[in-house]
């Protein structure tokens, strides 16, 4: 497990969020959140059904960007507690957003001791199985604090500036070709 930190301009009432990526035979991607949240105050959206959903990001989601070494193009993964999810495809930073096919996916969460997890199993067999991939890791998080609702970014590595997932610099996490 690795810890993804808060950005500096978005302070988070959960104490604190590890997560894990593995590729998994066939073309799979597994993925696995923790968030310690010893107070309570995580905000997460209602149950929605299992199917492509936009706008995933303006409440609590779980997110990963997937890039093959060598490109400029990504695929960034939008996961909702709640069961909904998003898949896009870019051909390079911000640029050409399109829908990404993918044939399966299975989302599971539940509350944990002090805290709340999500797993993913998500088919991306329609990226290359030779290369590495380069991937972020990050979440964004509604909780309840001080001032009320707020929402709070959190990665692996941030880029200077305002919160974006989308930098290729948040893409930290190497996993070796299939």
């Amino acid at each position: 497990m690795r810890e993804l930190t808060p950005h500096p301009a978005t302070p988070s009432a959960v104490a604190a969020i590890a997560a894990e990526a593995s590729r998994t035979g066939a073309g799979g991607l597994s993925l696995l959140y923790r968030v310690r949240d010893p107070a309570g105050a995580l905000v997460l959206p209602p149950a929605a059904p299992a199917v492509r959903t936009d706008g995933l990001w303006r409440r609590t989601c779980f997110e990963a960007f997937v890039q093959v070494a060598g490109s400029e193009a990504y695929w960034e993964l939008n996961l909702a507690p709640g069961g909904a999810w998003a898949a896009y495809r870019f051909d390079g930073y911000r640029q050409g957003m399109a829908a990404a096919p993918v044939p399966s996916l299975a989302i599971a969460a539940a509350a944990a001791p002090g805290g709340f997890e999500l797993s993913a199993q998500i088919d991306l067999s329609a990226l290359p199985q030779a290369a590495a991939w380069r991937v972020g890791i990050s979440a964004v998080i509604e909780a309840t604090g001080q001032r009320g609702l707020c929402l709070s970014y959190w990665a692996l590595a941030h880029p200077p500036g305002d919160p974006d997932f989308h930098a290729a610099a948040g893409f930290v996490m190497d996993l070796p070709a299939a």
